[in-house]
């Protein structure tokens, strides 16, 4: 009886009226959307739309944080656009536009602000200042917020440069690698919340910025962040779906990585008595490998289907399909090992670690150094 009368409050009866209010701005914008562009989408995405819309509504509903998040990307995306007046030359006249919220401008402050939340959370750890690591969940927040702006942004400007040109910000290196940092990000912020703790961040952080540089690189030295027309192949509304799927996997491999290497430092005693126990970080390395690979699964099957509908089969061993085999099968021995062994301790981190190199070159290296129907991926 007493475990009855705990048990907690069904979720609609704990909704407070700004949940309420957050759902109605999501099926706003929505609604806005397909009735502004909806001539630009086919049935398949307008459906992705539609069923954004209680997504979104939920995942707000289940963390916080998000809201506030959605609605000042919304607002700050909104007023950006409407400072275009239709022309992409306003980009350099408008003041907002030239040095804060057009694309290439709300990304590389993200960029920036990545950068320096990674010292203050670095600076923090050794010097044990809770400030200094607050300082860095700011940065982390802002950076976070002024990258999705760039996103957004770049979505509409695709458009300003022509309408078979736009499409949604996901279908180059430039492009993914920003999606890459800002999942990355949001993903560590919530495990930050949920175990109270910031000192993982200085570690989280390293890999995040590691994608600034090569964004910064790809930017200044080849010229990515110029806007050009999708390659037929990726001219289909399945990339909405599969890429920010894979991109899930992905930034929670990188928390779990750069969580091994503070384990395995911990371990040794190095930065010991800074870093949260290592049960703590083991969990949280645990649960970042496994919703990585429940996206990761739903991103390979997704990829399968995109693949025959476009190819003509689900699977032809291309070198990107084969390397994404070895990155699921890598994730389904760590938890097979984990979950019915019960092995714990440095081998799995380390195995943690060695498995973002086998990521890394699935996700890079083969569009380096092989070729295959993906080759449109290349440097």
């Amino acid at each position: 009886m007493e475990l009855a009368l705990n048990q907690p409050a069904p979720l609609l009866k704990r909704l407070s009226w700004f949940d309420w209010l957050f759902a109605a701005i999501v099926t706003a914008g929505a609604l806005f959307a397909l009735s502004r562009f909806g001539g630009f989408m086919d049935i398949y995405e307008k459906a992705i739309l539609l069923a954004a819309i209680p997504s979104l509504a939920v995942f707000g509903w289940f963390w916080k944080p998000f809201r506030p998040l959605f609605i000042v990307v919304g607002a700050i995306s909104l007023f950006a656009v409407s400072q275009y007046q239709g022309s992409l030359t306003r980009m350099e006249e408008a003041f907002f536009l030239k040095y804060l919220i057009s694309s290439q401008a709300a990304i590389m402050w993200m960029c920036a602000l990545f950068g320096l939340a990674t010292l203050a959370y670095w600076g923090g750890l050794l010097a044990r200042s809770e400030f200094t690591m607050k300082t860095g969940s700011t940065l982390t927040w802002v950076a976070v917020t002024m990258g999705f702006i760039g996103l957004m942004v770049r979505w509409y400007e695709s458009y300003l440069v022509g309408a078979d040109v736009g499409h949604i910000p996901v279908s180059n290196l430039y492009e993914v690698f920003v999606l890459f940092c800002l999942i990355t990000a949001m993903l560590y912020l919530y495990y930050e919340a949920r175990y109270q703790t910031r000192q993982m961040g200085a570690f989280v952080l390293l890999v995040i910025s590691a994608a600034v540089g090569f964004i910064l690189w790809y930017t200044f030295d080849r010229g990515a962040h110029e806007i050009q027309p999708l390659v037929p192949a990726l001219k289909s509304w399945w990339m909405k779906l599969h890429v920010p799927a894979n991109f899930i996997g992905y930034g929670a491999f990188s928390i779990a990585a750069m969580l091994g290497v503070a384990y395995l430092l911990a371990a040794r005693g190095i930065l010991a008595s800074r870093l949260p126990r290592l049960e703590v970080i083991d969990d949280v390395m645990y649960k970042a490998i496994a919703i990585g690979f429940a996206f990761f699964t739903i991103a390979t099957i997704l990829g399968a289907m995109w693949a025959a509908e476009a190819w003509g089969g689900y699977w032809s061993w291309d070198p990107k399909e084969t390397w994404a085999l070895i990155v699921w099968l890598n994730y389904a021995a760590w938890l097979h090992i984990r979950l019915v062994k019960g092995l714990r301790g440095p081998m799995l981190a380390w195995w943690a670690v060695v498995g973002l190199f086998v990521t890394v070159f699935a996700f890079i290296g083969v569009n380096m150094f092989l070729s295959g129907l993906h080759s449109y991926g290349t440097l």
